[in-house]
C-alpha cells in the first residue's frame, strides 16, 4: 500500500495532476508547450516533471537542449486505471479544457516554439 500512497501524494499537487492529464491526452510533449499549456514558467514545470520522473509517472527523451515527456507505460493495473481516467474523466475540468486550448496554440516547427506573441526555441 505504500506505493500507491505514494502514487497518489505525487497526484495530489494540482499541477502534476494538470501535467498528468494533458500528457495522458496529447502523449510525448516538449517541456516549453507543457509550460504555455499550464500559463507558467518552464523552470516550475521542469521542477515538477522532475518529481514525476522520479516516483516512475513519466518518462523523459532528450532532443538536443529540449525534453520532451510522456507518461510511463503503466506498471500495474491502478496506474492503468488512472491513466484512462486522466483521458475519460478528467479531460472534460473546465481548468483542463483551458490547458488544452493554450497547448493547441503552441507548435514546435522546425526547433522554433511559435505562440502567439512570442518566439522561443524548442
Amino acid at each position: 500500500m505504500d506505493k500507491e500512497a505514494a502514487l497518489f501524494k505525487v497526484l495530489a499537487d494540482p499541477t502534476r495532476l494538470r501535467l498528468a492529464i494533458l500528457l495522458a491526452i496529447k502523449g510525448e510533449t516538449c517541456v516549453c508547450m507543457l509550460a504555455d499549456g499550464l500559463d507558467m514558467a518552464e523552470y516550475k514545470i521542469s521542477r515538477h516533471l522532475g518529481i514525476m520522473r522520479s516516483a516512475g509517472i513519466v518518462e523523459v527523451r532528450r532532443e538536443g537542449t529540449w525534453m520532451h515527456y510522456k507518461l510511463s507505460n503503466p506498471r500495474n493495473r491502478l496506474e492503468e486505471c488512472l491513466q484512462d481516467c486522466f483521458r475519460d474523466c478528467l479531460a472534460n475540468q473546465l481548468i483542463v479544457k483551458a490547458d488544452m486550448k493554450r497547448l493547441s496554440k503552441a507548435t514546435c516547427k522546425n526547433g522554433e516554439l511559435k505562440t502567439i506573441g512570442r518566439n522561443r526555441k524548442c
